[in-house]
């Protein structure tokens, strides 16, 4: 097996325990301050990075706007640079020099950073909703670190469906959705539960299931929506009525911190009371790597963020088979 591939395999079986691989990278300093230090440190989960490159020669098209710097040839892949310290309130203590050349959301781009720091290996379990302490809530959560001193580094999380929303806002519309999602009927009483700690990928997720007249409970993360499938699972117990009456589908995003989407869906299917209950994993984490590992926990279906109508379509045939 090559080097590649194992890499690949190794941090695909993270996800079997809770853990993922963070990049960790500096942008400079918050605008205004002043205090002495290379800046706080920010992440983004490794499996987005294709690649880090030094900076390279961009070309700005007439009529492009900040946050975008330009446009990069990488390898014959023509893509937009982002100007990530600029989203996420920072000036540069020098000019950037790393361009990190992402995939997510069916979209490639490269984003301009100041430094590249380390790789952290981390339990979810180490990570925090944010809830907006961030400049431009682009921040989703906080990540601990123990430092060699035994204190702690906090590291934040960019929440990049909020970046590439602000930079590429979907053009798709849900008016179209009750027409395609036509025929769908859940039990009275049955909800969609639905997990993301993106607030733009919340929101969107929100708009569809309300065009489609579905009724949904809606969780900012793992723990918080497994907390909420338990309580309905007692619920059921306790009126002696089976599952699919209190909840009719587990929609659910792969990043979450305290509990990712992975660890989410292999404990929907193993429980005695859930396990019949229909996961369809909803993510930026796109890529055939992520897609097959999605069938080893046992979901039901995959959607690529964010399609409203690819949404509608797999939600409409995972509840037709349910």
């Amino acid at each position: 097996m090559d080097s590649f591939q194992q890499e690949i395999d190794e941090r695909t079986n993270l996800t079997a325990n809770n853990k993922f691989e963070l990049l960790l990278f500096r942008l400079g300093r918050p605008v205004g301050d002043n205090s002495p230090g290379e800046g706080e440190l920010f992440g983004i989960n490794v499996f987005k990075v294709r690649e880090i490159v030094p900076a390279l020669q961009i070309t700005k098209p007439a009529g492009m706007r900040p946050p975008l710097l330009g446009m990069v040839n990488v390898r014959g892949q023509i893509m937009q640079v982002i100007d990530l310290p600029a989203i996420a309130g920072c000036e540069p203590l020098a000019e950037p020099g790393i361009l990190l050349i992402t995939e997510f959301a069916r979209h490639t781009q490269a984003f301009a950073v100041q430094s590249v720091e380390d790789i952290a290996r981390l339990d979810w379990s180490q990570v925090l909703p944010a809830e907006s302490r961030s400049a431009s809530d682009v921040v989703t959560s906080i990540a601990r670190l123990s430092a060699p001193d035994g204190g702690s580094t906090l590291v934040q999380v960019l929440d990049v469906e909020h970046i590439l929303d602000l930079v590429s806002p979907t053009k798709e519309s849900v008016a179209d959705l009750p027409q395609i999602g036509a025929g769908i009927q859940l039990q009275p009483g049955a909800v969609v539960v639905a997990a993301d700690d993106s607030r733009v990928a919340r929101a969107l997720i929100e708009g569809s299931l309300k065009e489609l007249k579905l009724p949904f409970v809606m969780a900012k993360n793992g723990r918080e929506a497994w907390e909420k499938l338990e309580a309905l699972a007692r619920e059921a117990e306790k009126e002696n009525c089976p599952i699919s009456s209190k909840v009719a589908l587990m929609l659910t995003d792969l990043e979450m911190p305290e509990m990712d989407g992975f660890t989410l869906t292999r404990r929907v299917k193993t429980h005695e009371k859930l396990k019949h209950v229909p996961v369809v994993i909803h993510s930026s984490l796109t890529g055939s790597a992520n897609e097959d590992h999605v069938k080893t926990v046992g979901a039901d279906g995959y959607i690529a963020k964010f399609s409203p109508s690819d949404f509608a379509a797999v939600v409409q045939k995972v509840l037709s088979v349910a």
